[in-house]
């Protein structure tokens, strides 16, 4: 990953065609690239052929090949529907001439409705209360490398454990503070494409809880399939976000997680599901 100025840069996408643009990765070494940024530079593509006024209520997306970190990666938007309250884009993710990432998103006026949400958990140790990433993972750092000293630009601190060892976390879920590592203009789009880029973080290890297993476990292998977010109320990228993750079923080699994220004054802001390959040699 990057810093936050880094990051923001990299949602800036260069546009070149009318529904054409063109978007980078970071200069890491990575073997493929990371699921969440291509989400986010997808939901930007889309949002900037979408009329002022409009935002993102949900998307839908499918990983279909593993992103090459060294090439750029185009997004090809098709207006598929302009509406009078809704209107509907696909994006199709291109490297190498063939799709690696498919979104499709729809964007919603402004409208007064009913009002009611799932409640937030209660008795959550504030954020400033956890560890941040360094410390936490201080005692793996010769074992993860590289990626312990890497720069993050979002801050993520896990409630119940390290998400190393996975012991003392129950068995139906985690829960996990994030937000961008610094200060973000006000416009409310990089705000959903920050945190679209973050729910690809931490999501689908919670598929294997039940199983007391992490992703360092002998022989797994883990990789985002589909990804899908409904946006329902306001929120800042950031300030702190409390991401409430279950797992929902493990079968088949593949894995489906839920999860809620939550404003620290406890307002649903979004609503996420991944499904991924969860592979485990010699089983």
């Amino acid at each position: 990953m990057t810093d936050l100025n880094q990051l923001v840069s990299l949602l800036d996408l260069e546009q070149i065609e009318v529904n054409l643009f063109r978007g980078v990765s970071p200069d890491e070494n990575r073997q493929r690239v990371f699921g969440g940024q291509v989400a986010g530079q997808a939901l930007v593509a889309a949002t900037r052929t979408v009329e002022p006024g409009r935002a993102a209520h949900s998307l839908h997306a499918y990983f279909l090949r593993p992103g090459d970190p060294t090439k750029p990666i185009l997004y090809d938007v098709d207006r598929i529907r302009d509406g009078k309250s809704f209107t509907t884009r696909r994006v199709v993710a291109i490297q190498n001439g063939r799709a690696i990432f498919n979104l499709q998103a729809s964007f919603h006026i402004p409208e007064v409705g009913l009002d009611y949400q799932t409640p937030p958990p209660l008795d959550v140790p504030r954020p400033e209360s956890l560890p941040d990433f360094k410390e936490r993972m201080a005692p793996y750092k010769d074992k993860i490398g590289e990626f312990y000293d890497r720069p993050r630009p979002i801050d993520v601190r896990y409630v119940d454990t390290d998400p190393m060892t996975r012991s003392g976390i129950p068995a139906y879920g985690q829960r996990v503070w994030l937000r961008a590592d610094g200060t973000l203009p006000d416009d409310p789009v990089l705000h959903a494409c920050i945190v679209t880029y973050a729910s690809d973080m931490t999501l689908l290890d919670t598929a294997i809880l039940p199983f007391g297993m992490s992703w360092e476990t002998p022989g797994m292998q883990m990789a985002s399939l589909d990804h899908a977010m409904w946006f329902h109320r306001p929120f800042r990228a950031d300030e702190w976000l409390l991401y409430v993750q279950s797992p929902i079923s493990t079968h088949g080699s593949r894995g489906l997680s839920g999860g809620n994220i939550y404003t620290a004054d406890g307002q649903l802001a979004v609503s996420v599901s991944q499904e991924g390959l969860v592979r485990v040699a010699n089983l």
